[in-house]
């Protein structure tokens, strides 16, 4: 399935809900796209909803980073949103989990960006412990 990307926005924070797979291509180029025409509109706090992204090879990890990027040098944030184990084994695996904020509760990820407001980011070394826990068999490759 190609990537299929649906903008919305929650409390003045724009949201990119993606499904399919972020992979060399098309895909990535189009979230590049979408993060360049956000930049230049000066829309700049953006969460990037990972949920339904079934595969994430190495370009989109470099589309990921580059939309970081592309949001920080315009003075903003971007952060990500997912519950999925794939996504939180990438980042880790990756050390991209030292880059980005992670969450996986929409309003925290909204409201991080508030700084009156209690936000928590997913902790990252918490999921890494869980992990280490699990007996070898159960881990996923």
């Amino acid at each position: 399935m190609d990537l299929q990307i649906k903008q919305r926005e929650n409390d003045g924070i724009r949201i990119l809900d993606l499904h399919g797979r972020l992979m060399i291509g098309e895909s990535e180029a189009m979230l590049r796209s979408e993060i360049v025409a956000l930049a230049n509109a000066k829309d700049v706090n953006v969460i990037l909803h990972l949920e339904g992204v079934t595969e994430i090879d190495d370009d989109g990890l470099g589309a990921l980073v580059f939309c970081w990027a592309r949001i920080a040098s315009g003075g903003g944030a971007l952060k990500l949103l997912s519950k999925k184990r794939l996504h939180l084994s990438l980042m880790v695996v990756t050390k991209l989990a030292t880059v980005f904020e992670f969450f996986t509760n929409e309003q925290d990820a909204v409201d991080s960006f508030f700084p009156d407001r209690a936000a928590r980011p997913y902790d990252i070394l918490q999921f890494v412990e869980e992990q280490e826990k699990r007996p070898a068999l159960d881990r996923p490759k």
